[in-house]
């Protein structure tokens, strides 16, 4: 296997794009996490002020962590 075959993501203008089957599937969770908790959130604060403090907050951090991830596996 070539050094290029074995990265997950590729680095593009700041970014990260998946560059292989790995990192599709690495983007499940997240997808999945982002939805769960948006979802529990709504459920349980509703459409108010509330949610978004707590939601925000909650995806920045969700996005440093896979962003982490990606330039770790790129």
């Amino acid at each position: 296997m070539s050094k290029s075959s074995q990265k997950w993501f590729k680095k593009v203008r700041g970014s990260y794009v998946p560059n292989s089957w790995q990192g599709w599937v690495a983007y499940l969770p997240y997808i999945s996490y982002l939805l769960v908790s948006y979802l529990y959130i709504m459920y349980n604060f509703g459409y108010s002020i509330m949610s978004l403090l707590i939601i925000i907050p909650n995806w920045v951090a969700a996005a440093v962590v896979m962003t982490w991830v990606a330039k770790s596996k790129s």
